[in-house]
């Protein structure tokens, strides 16, 4: 009976990791040198709120419904925290979906020109977890403005474990700058902002941390005279 406890154990974690590598695949997050909880440095994050950034792999936020927002200047982990919870997502069976702002407005595009939106919507309505990268990289126009509201309520009003994850280097208040149509935004962010969490980071951009210079110097090589040779 033992052995055959250990060939049904040895199955269903063999069906378990089949299963994180398809949401993981599905994710559009990186698989190679991925961007997780455990490889994100948070001895570099100070403040008196550090904390509540350590809780976010219990994936609580995701379980009560509560959108993330990750807003800060360039290098400051934003991108990462954000794929870091939604790999932890995957890894605990929840589909989860990355898409950068810029790619989303052309996917709007494209599915308007095709007629196909409500078949875009869906499809960004399914996911358990929404990850929107680099809100304010790019400009929507008023009718790309209107599908991110009809996608933004479609998921407000979505039964089930679910959230959604930006990750800007504006304040929300700035967003307005990228969006054409004020009211429309006005209501998109009332919905996003509902129930959220905030994450403010500052201070200096992690890259580069490794980056190593060296100085050299070149010089104009002298032709080399032809020796003589005697007759």
């Amino acid at each position: 009976m033992e052995a055959v406890r250990a060939v049904f154990s040895y199955l269903s974690e063999k069906k378990q990791q089949t299963t994180i590598q398809t949401l993981l695949k599905m994710s559009r997050l990186p698989t190679k040198a991925p961007k997780t909880f455990e490889n994100f440095d948070f001895s570099l994050l100070k403040g008196k709120d550090v904390e509540r950034l350590r809780v976010l792999p219990s994936l609580n936020a995701i379980y009560s419904h509560r959108n993330l927002a990750f807003i800060g200047p360039a290098g400051t982990g934003k991108t990462h925290l954000a794929q870091a919870f939604g790999y932890a997502c995957c890894q605990h069976g929840l589909k989860t979906y990355f898409i950068k702002a810029s790619e989303l407005r052309d996917r709007f595009t494209t599915a308007r020109r095709s007629g196909k939106t409500d078949s875009c919507l869906s499809g960004l309505v399914r996911p358990s977890c929404l990850i929107i990268d680099e809100i304010g990289h790019c400009a929507f126009d008023k009718e790309n403005t209107r599908l991110f509201f009809d996608l933004i309520d479609r998921r407000y009003n979505k039964a089930g474990n679910f959230n959604m994850i930006f990750t800007s280097n504006k304040n929300p208040s700035l967003w307005g700058e990228d969006f054409e149509e004020d009211a429309t935004l006005l209501c998109t962010l009332d919905r996003i902002f509902d129930d959220a969490t905030v994450f403010k980071l500052r201070g200096e951009s992690f890259r580069g941390k490794k980056l190593e210079t060296v100085s050299l110097q070149t010089g104009k090589v002298s032709a080399v005279e032809p020796v003589a040779t005697e007759k």
